[in-house]
């Protein structure tokens, strides 16, 4: 990867990191309780915490046998948690058997089905492994165009999925009238304030940005922007996000000064929400070292980007590509 070149697609993962629960018994169980204790530890950025306690919840799913809905929820959780810490390697096989149970349970057109299929796809997708992940992203698609119809706000992850896998490839034609067809999608379905509809936005802002038209590209990060840190925080990773992709923006203009506050706080969202180690952070401290390059401040580059390295390697470690 090229220094200082990197903004982040905002890309919808299904049923990942949502913590579902499923129709009240008479009697609370041991699940139920440790999911809410999950939800509190992420609440709180604990992910040591949060694996711990979903280690444990997979555990009491195992009781219910596949047929019970806690079990591919369990499973898809604690995937939510090791993609989020950029642990690869360890989400697939969690994300593989909530397909294989669910194409079992559901048939292979189910829309639960097509969630588990576009999840693993973007698992793919966020290693790079682009001819496994397009035709499970097209699977996904196809699912859910027939089961729930041109509409609905689902599907739109889909097209944005999909356009995504394109978009990273280059292939620009096919990306755009996706990411545009999701965004119209999620306008009408969730409103104009919604965090999906930051993410479209977002694409579509990316776009516009790697053509060189930066006047279109900057109102829409602008609003991305806006959209995601009123709904979700100020401290969220996609608020990291959506920084670096305006001050990527900035810097492609020479606008220094307006970009280095925006990589600064992205920085800071990023180690603070995702932890030190993550591949955002390491993202972040590759585009902010580019910057300070531009203005010669090269020894506090430098160390940034030895920390970036150092990050990089233990990533690579930790995910070997099959």
């Amino acid at each position: 990867m090229r220094l200082g070149t990197t903004r982040w697609l905002l890309v919808g993962l299904l049923c990942l990191g949502l913590w579902p629960m499923v129709a009240a018994s008479a009697q609370e169980t041991r699940w139920d309780s440790i999911m809410a204790d999950v939800a509190k530890a992420f609440q709180q950025a604990d992910y040591a915490q949060g694996e711990k306690l979903l280690l444990a919840a997979l555990k009491e799913a195992e009781k219910f046998g596949e047929q019970d809905r806690r079990l591919t929820d369990s499973l898809n959780n604690l995937a939510s948690l090791y993609y989020a810490q950029g642990k690869y390697a360890q989400a697939e096989p969690l994300l593989q058997r909530a397909l294989a149970i669910r194409e079992k349970a559901l048939g292979p057109e189910h829309p639960d089905v097509a969630r588990s299929v576009n999840n693993l796809a973007e698992l793919y997708s966020a290693q790079g492994k682009y001819t496994q992940a397009e035709p499970y992203f097209q699977r996904a698609l196809a699912i859910d165009e027939k089961a729930l119809g041109p509409e609905h706000p689902d599907l739109a992850t889909d097209l944005n999925n999909l356009a995504a896998l394109y978009y990273a490839q280059g292939k620009d034609a096919q990306a755009k009238p996706l990411f545009q067809r999701a965004l119209a999608i999620r306008e009408k379905a969730l409103g104009p304030e919604h965090p999906d509809v930051a993410q479209s936005v977002n694409n579509l802002a990316l776009l516009y940005d790697a053509r060189g038209k930066y006047t279109q590209a900057e109102p829409l990060f602008q609003r991305a922007l806006a959209i995601v840190e009123k709904a979700l925080g100020p401290e969220h990773p996609n608020v990291s996000t959506g920084l670096n992709n305006l001050a990527e923006l900035y810097r492609a203009q020479g606008k220094y000064v307006q970009a280095e506050p925006l990589y600064q706080r992205a920085l800071a969202i990023a180690e603070k929400a995702l932890g030190p180690e993550h591949p955002q952070v390491a993202t972040v401290l590759e585009n902010y070292a580019a910057l300070l390059h531009k203005l010669n401040r090269d020894a506090e580059a430098e160390k940034m980007e030895a920390r970036a390295q150092a990050i990089r390697a233990k990533h690579a470690q930790e995910n070997p590509q099959k």
